[in-house]
């Protein structure tokens, strides 16, 4: 299957979708953070000690691990079958600061919609090797034309 592209219509439809989406992976990411906060206090503690199998923590080690693995792996998954399936990706960054980028035509060639996290609509573009910093402001002219070939 070919790149998908993206009209600004077709992309801001997905906006709300993709604000959930963000919202849930915000409450497991903060999830894994705890976990692995929990990881660093018995490495701290046990040090060189910690994958002894008698140490008095192994049992909070091992189950805490496990859940970290599971936290990333639901992560993952989420993020595939919600965004990355879409067609939707994620620019240098993305992930941490609330970006995403939509695959578009514009005059021929690839460019990308980019939305900032908060944004209620796509307000700007860039060339696919400009980034975040390449962000040119979306007129209503260039929003009738993108993706469509």
């Amino acid at each position: 299957m070919g790149r998908r592209y993206f009209t600004v219509a077709e992309a801001n439809a997905l906006l709300p979708e993709m604000e959930e989406i963000f919202r849930r992976t915000d409450v497991l990411r903060e999830e894994m953070a705890e976990g692995i906060d929990r990881l660093k206090i018995l490495d701290a503690l046990w040090g060189d000690r910690i994958e002894d199998p008698g140490i008095p923590d192994r049992g909070e080690l091992l189950e805490t691990r496990a859940h970290v693995r599971q936290v990333i792996a639901r992560l993952e998954r989420l993020v595939n079958e919600r965004i990355v399936s879409e067609g939707v990706r994620f620019p240098q960054g993305g992930f941490e600061h609330g970006l995403l980028d939509f695959p578009t035509l514009f005059h021929g060639r690839t460019v990308f919609l980019c939305w900032h996290r908060g944004e209620e609509e796509i307000r700007a573009w860039h060339e696919v090797d400009a980034g975040y910093a390449g962000r040119r402001p979306l007129t209503p002219d260039q929003a009738l034309r993108m993706g469509r070939g």
